[in-house]
């Protein structure tokens, strides 16, 4: 680790509570529509269908529209709330409007970047919508701690691909060697930087098994600064 230089964070579930921030969301929505929903309920049941639906988008078997409209599709048949697809259209914006009303982060966030900023270059990559994901880092005061910002939809290609990490480096004018990824994707983050010949560190607070077993895992932000 002694020859790292760059620090690259992914943004959702790493360092944006995006659970916390989202059921806040539903909240709000489910007020105003006057939808007798229980949102922490709702949500425990929307997390596992979203993921899933972003694994789809980045391996780009789904497009954007059909992430926006089937993880919302899909979670209210399984809580069994009839629903219209009018009604999935006004969710999914007002979802949009209301997500970055509250910016609630990950636990260990800021202590871990300030630690770090005096001795690493920091910079986001990220697989979210562009236009939420920077008003996510600028109300939740997290874009002054990064050089760079890069996304799937500026980069043509997203993480896992190798393409949207050549880009952010070529970005942040960083090497390879240089550079390390933190994120809480195996799949996205640390196998995607792996491949492309980074290291990587998997953020895993639910200590989710992993085969890899090689792989330098942290349930804590704050254990970065064990390692870096």
């Amino acid at each position: 680790m002694n020859e790292i230089k760059h620090i690259f964070f992914d943004l959702d579930h790493t360092l944006w509570d995006f659970e916390k921030n989202a059921a806040l969301a539903f909240e709000k929505i489910f007020e105003e529509l006057d939808f007798e929903i229980d949102s922490q309920e709702f949500i425990t049941t929307y997390n596992p269908i979203n993921v899933a639906y972003w694994k789809l988008y980045e391996r780009n078997e789904i497009d954007q529209e059909s992430l926006r409209v089937n993880r919302l599709k899909d979670a209210f048949e399984a809580i069994d709330y009839p629903i219209s697809l009018e009604q999935i259209n006004t969710i999914s914006n007002l979802f949009i409007a209301y997500l970055t009303t509250n910016n609630h982060l990950i636990d260990g966030t800021i202590e871990t970047l300030e630690y770090l900023k005096d001795n690493y270059k920091l910079h986001i990559i990220t697989n979210g919508f562009s236009f939420v994901q920077e008003v996510k880092l600028q109300k939740s005061n997290l874009d002054k701690y990064f050089i760079t910002i890069t996304n799937s939809e500026l980069a043509g290609h997203k993480k896992p691909h190798e393409n949207i990490f050549q880009y952010a480096l070529s970005l942040a004018n960083a090497s390879k060697n240089q550079s390390i990824m933190i994120g809480d994707s195996i799949e996205a983050d640390v196998l995607g930087a792996i491949n492309f010949g980074m290291k990587a560190v998997y953020f895993n607070p639910a200590n989710e098994h992993v085969s890899h077993e090689e792989i330098i895992q942290i349930q804590k932000l704050t254990q970065l600064k064990n390692i870096l």
